[in-house]
Formats: C-alpha cells, sequence, structure tokens
C-alpha cells in the first residue's frame, strides 16, 4: 500500500515537472494576459509554483517507496525506527529543494540557511536539545519501542519514540502499584536521556532482573531448614527458566569488565530486625513477570511454612 501511494506521487512529481517546463517553454499565461506579480511574469511564477509541488510529491514518493522496501523484513522496532529515519531525511530534502526552486539560488539559500540555523539554535533550545537526543537514541539504543524504562519519576512501556518526546504507556503511578498500567499516556521530552538516568528494565537484548521476595518468621524458626525450603519452593516453581536465564546473564557479564558471583539457583538472605527474622528470598525473572511471580511464590512459600509449624514460626505480631 505504502508504496502503490508512493509510486503514484512520483508519477504525479514526473507530471508536475514536465508542465512546469512547458510553461516556461511555452509561456501560454503571456498569450492570455495574465498579470505579472512585481517583476516576475505570471509563467515564471506557475512554472516555479509546479517545480516546488514536483519537489514535495518526489520527496513524498520516495519516502514511501524506500521505506516500503525497508521494511518488508524489518520487526516492528527496527520499522519504527526507520520510519523516523526517513522522514528526517527526505522532509530535509525537501525543504532545501523547495526553498532552492523558489530562491533560484543554491549559494544564497545555503548561507541563508546557515544564518536562519544560527539564529533558531538560541530561539529552540529545548526543541532541538531533543532532536540531538533523538539522534543519540537512534545511534546507543539505552532503549527502543516495547521496552520497559524508568526516565526520573516516570516508569512505563515505550510506545513510540519521535523526534522530540518519548512516548510511554504509564506503569505504577500515582493512581496504581506493584509495576500495573495505569492506563495513562505520558510523554517524555528525548533531552532527558542527556540529562537525567535512564533505566532499561529490558537490559540490551536481556529481559531478566533480580527480584526479592521477604517472609518475617520468628526467632525459635529452624533458621537453615526455612531457607533451604524457601529455596526449594522457588526453585521447583521457576524450573529451568531461570537457569536458562542465569547462562544468559553469566554470558552478557563475560563481555563485560564486571565480575560477580551468580548463584545456580534461588537464593535465601537472613536479615535481623528487632522482633523478628527477615527471610529474603532471591531470584531471577523475566521483567514483565516480576509482580506475578512473586505473588505465587509468596502463596507457595506461605503454604509450605504452614505446612511445617513445628519447624518454622511466625511472629506474634501482624506487622509481616
Amino acid at each position: 500500500m505504502r508504496r502503490s501511494i508512493g509510486y503514484v506521487s512520483l508519477a504525479l512529481a514526473v507530471a508536475a515537472g514536465v508542465t512546469a517546463g512547458v510553461v516556461r517553454a511555452t509561456r501560454p499565461l503571456a498569450d492570455l494576459s495574465v498579470p505579472a506579480l512585481g517583476t516576475t511574469p505570471a509563467d515564471d511564477l506557475a512554472a516555479t509554483a509546479l517545480l516546488a509541488v514536483a519537489v514535495v510529491l518526489a520527496a513524498n514518493g520516495a519516502y514511501f517507496v524506500t521505506y516500503g522496501f525497508a521494511v518488508r523484513r524489518a520487526t516492528k522496532r527496527r520499522a519504527h525506527d526507520l520510519r523516523n529515519v526517513l522522514r528526517l531525511a527526505f522532509g530535509a530534502l525537501a525543504l532545501a529543494g523547495v526553498l532552492g526552486v523558489l530562491t533560484d539560488n543554491w549559494v544564497g539559500l545555503l548561507v541563508s540557511l546557515g544564518v536562519v540555523g544560527f539564529a533558531v539554535t538560541f530561539a529552540l533550545q529545548q526543541p532541538l536539545l531533543s532532536l540531538v537526543g533523538w539522534f543519540y537514541l537512534m545511534l546507543k539504543r539505552p532503549y527502543t519501542v516495547g521496552d520497559r524504562v524508568q526516565m526520573g519519576e516516570v516508569r512505563g512501556d515505550v510506545i513510540e519514540v519521535d523526534f522530540f518526546v518519548t512516548t510511554l504507556w504509564e506503569i505504577n503511578g500515582p493512581l496504581v502499584s506493584s509495576n500495573q498500567p495505569s492506563g495513562r499516556v505520558v510523554t517524555v521530552p528525548n533531552s532527558q536521556v542527556l540529562s537525567s538516568e535512564v533505566v532499561n528494565f529490558a537490559g540490551v537484548g536481556f529481559p531478566y532482573v533480580w527480584n526479592e521476595l521477604s517472609v518475617q518468621v520468628a526467632y525459635e524458626t529452624e533458621l537453615e531448614f526455612a531457607r533451604e525450603l524457601m529455596a526449594t519452593v522457588a526453585d521447583d516453581y521457576l524450573g529451568d527458566e531461570m537457569a536458562d536465564a542465569i547462562d544468559q546473564y553469566r554470558d552478557r557479564l563475560a563481555e563485560t569488565a564486571v565480575e560477580l558471583e551468580v548463584a545456580e539457583r534461588p537464593s535465601v538472605n537472613v536479615v535481623q530486625q528487632e522482633s523478628w527474622v527477615e527471610l529474603r528470598l532471591r531470584y531471577l525473572v523475566h521483567h514483565r513477570r516480576a509482580t506475578r511471580v512473586r505473588n505465587d511464590l509468596y502463596e507457595r512459600v506461605l503454604a509450605a511454612f504452614n505446612d511445617e509449624p513445628d519447624r518454622v514460626d511466625f511472629p506474634l505480631g501482624r506487622n509481616r
């Protein structure tokens, strides 16, 4: 469909260009006594307008044809990026072409663009900084469409990355919690990637994150037994998924200079509190399933602890 639109635009561009040449060669408006605009004959004005239309149609047609061929085997994320890059490139070419046709002076056009660009830099600092941020996003790829990110105080899934803003489907926020969508759409200036931290929960091709689940038990609990039982429940639930994720995690670490000790299975750390002992289960999970997995693990761990009342005690208070 896009390529069909492109071919039609290119055909119209050729027709407009040929018509402009015919008007300049035959000067039909002079025979009709059409008045001139200032010192410019009506035929020249008509030819210039047709050439400007031809340039716009040609740029539009070339964009649709190029985009149609480029995205045939591209993923949705790659197609989104290609669309923005091609829009910027062909838009800039169309603008330069139209200005060149209207001024009929390419050297003067370049000088004028330099002067105007210098003035615009001061007048539009923030939008230009956001445009620079977009170039950074295209080159370094700190995140892309579909990733779950946190930018400043905003967290969400990336819907679109335009020239000036990134659009997020909000997660958490003031309406909900527990990593759940709020239903709101938030736009963040691309300049923020240059001035503040950006957290990508999907990493760069690695969508797993470390999570913790805390359960409070009494000091009378057999801690070694409770720790092993908690880790076993998590290991049975996560199965081979965590083992595969651990292998990927180690491969990613091997590509860096960072050296970390990575546990083979879920582990449990003990934290001493004033009136109880806190058992913190640590495990690797896909970032989009983190809340659901935590809820399931909590139910399974509590059920396993309740099956061992002689070895696992809970604090007498309700604060747990």
